[in-house]
């Protein structure tokens, strides 16, 4: 296989977000005066829900029974959402969230030897372009030739939607490409488009049911062993 592009997920894969995003989670729902709280085990469960507005909708419908719902409940979650991304944003600005170990060396690597490279995610495009500008610098969006991610797609991971639109922006078949993801639900998103998909787990997903993976890592800190893995030692420069 003569891989063509690498597509990307983000939370969870490019950076251990995901801890970064329950606290601010937190952080809008104190500000919101609820008195709701995401411990890790909570958040843990509510991670098998992709899409941040989905999570709170899931939370309050599942775990809530008594709670009243505003008239436009919809804007309530819209709000306590975005609520939510300011203080995840304001965590990236302070530094306080990096890529994780061997990200940014595959990224330049990849990009050198002419491979093409995309995001596949269900995270706002906020949260993306704030994590890649701290970690690649404001000329991040030049490395990405697509950027699938937040709402362009009405169903998100496990459904393929967003890979299939990455695909179609690349004009590439499943098979010209491979896929890094974290979780079994991007497993499932990545392997329904056709793409061969590799895991990088996390502290939250690591037990995770990752069958039909091509390999799975704990990380990218040995990046000559992930090279071989995949088979694109003869692409590196």
């Amino acid at each position: 296989m003569t891989i063509k592009a690498i597509i990307f997920d983000v939370d969870g894969t490019l950076a251990d977000t995901e801890d970064a995003h329950r606290i601010a989670f937190n952080r809008a729902f104190a500000e919101n005066n609820l008195d709701w709280n995401w411990d890790v085990a909570l958040y843990g469960k509510l991670l098998e829900v992709t899409g941040g507005k989905e999570r709170i909708r899931y939370f309050v419908e599942t775990c809530l029974p008594n709670f009243v719902k505003p008239g436009d409940y919809e804007g309530f979650i819209r709000n306590l959402h975005a609520v939510k991304t300011d203080y995840y944003i304001a965590m990236l600005r302070d530094g306080l969230i990096t890529l994780r170990p061997g990200i940014k060396q595959l990224i330049a690597d990849a990009h050198r030897s002419g491979i093409i490279l995309a995001i596949a995610t269900t995270t706002s495009p906020e949260n993306v372009a704030g994590l890649l500008e701290a970690g690649l610098g404001k000329g991040w969006a030049d490395y990405f030739s697509a950027n699938g991610c937040g709402d362009v797609v009405l169903h998100k991971k496990p459904a393929p939607d967003i890979y299939d639109w990455v695909l179609r922006e690349l004009k590439l078949r499943p098979t010209d490409c491979i896929a890094l993801e974290d979780s079994h639900n991007g497993l499932c998103s990545a392997l329904a488009a056709g793409i061969k998909t590799y895991i990088i787990t996390n502290p939250y997903t690591c037990k995770q049911d990752f069958t039909g993976a091509a390999a799975v890592f704990d990380d990218l800190s040995d990046l000559p062993l992930f090279y071989r893995t995949i088979g694109l030692q003869e692409n590196k420069s």
